[in-house]
């Protein structure tokens, strides 16, 4: 299983196109055969559909809507588009999957981009979708704009994750081992520096899955909706306090998330002095 990180897009449209192998048409009609997983909260969009079968325009529709209910959502830096396509190709000896086993590869792999996090308030979660429209290809398309308003800031070791959850999958699954590298990963890793040491560390207390941070807001959060269930005044207003951490604390992740990929960044480096003198001179 080769797992590819396609360019950001700053709308829905073209990575579905890509996905479908054809435009995308407000004719077509997608059902969960090739829709096979998606966010939790599309559920409220379709309670009172008798079937979830909509085109590829309502689908890139649904998708493009964080840009027009949250028009100022902005990263604090880097790329500036919302839209987030991950790409996956079985090898071709590989057996055809069944759609319950593409769906567990698309939550698998959202969790591991950190675009799925089981247990997340709503106002924290991204839009997201897989399709399974090509032979052994699976596509995750997501708009990191979150239902809040806030921008969702992918993890800065994410083609390590997703490329380490690929190799757990085709284990699971027996499936043909793909490649363990990816084409934009560099042939040759640096010694790492102190600022690419901490910036591990903070990924490490900021990490979803295994991190203490996230272990303490899931014991804050499952607290706190054992004291609502009590149905009493104070029972009320405590609650509410512990609702209040959880989002400290997933605020705090997600600062030491943007903080760890700041320092990762390559620093920009000045103009050679040289040049200003050969400038000055030539006049």
């Amino acid at each position: 299983m080769i797992p590819r990180i396609r360019p950001r897009t700053d709308n829905a449209a073209e990575p579905l196109a890509e996905a479908l192998g054809q435009p995308v048409s407000p004719q077509d009609c997608l059902t969960e055969r090739t829709v096979v997983a998606h966010w939790p909260g599309l559920d409220e969009y379709t309670r009172n559909d008798e079937q979830r079968a909509w085109t590829s325009a309502q689908w890139a529709e649904h998708l493009d809507d964080p840009f027009l209910e949250h028009p100022h959502a902005a990263p604090r830096y880097g790329d500036q588009r919302a839209i987030f396509h991950l790409h996956v190709r079985l090898h071709p000896d590989d057996r055809d999957l069944t759609g319950p086993e593409w769906a567990e590869i698309a939550h698998r792999l959202a969790r591991a981009a950190g675009i799925e996090t089981p247990g997340s308030i709503q106002r924290h979660r991204c839009r997201w979708i897989a399709l399974q429209a090509q032979p052994g290809q699976l596509d995750l398309i997501t708009n990191l704009i979150r239902r809040g308003g806030a921008w969702h800031t992918l993890p800065a070791d994410i083609i390590r994750r997703v490329s380490d959850e690929a190799r757990r999958i085709e284990q699971d699954l027996l499936l043909t081992p793909g490649s363990n590298t990816d084409s934009r990963r560099p042939a040759a890793r640096p010694l790492p520096t102190a600022r690419t040491q901490f910036a591990a560390l903070l990924v490490q207390l900021a990490d979803e899955k295994t991190g203490p941070l996230a272990a303490v807001r899931g014991l804050v959060e499952h607290t706190a909706q054992r004291i609502t269930r009590e149905s009493s005044a104070s029972g009320a207003g405590m609650a509410h306090r512990l609702e209040l951490i959880t989002c400290r604390i997933h605020a705090l992740q997600h600062d030491l998330d943007t903080t760890a990929q700041e320092m990762t960044q390559p620093r920009p480096t000045a103009a050679p002095a040289t040049a200003h003198l050969t400038s000055s001179r030539s006049r």
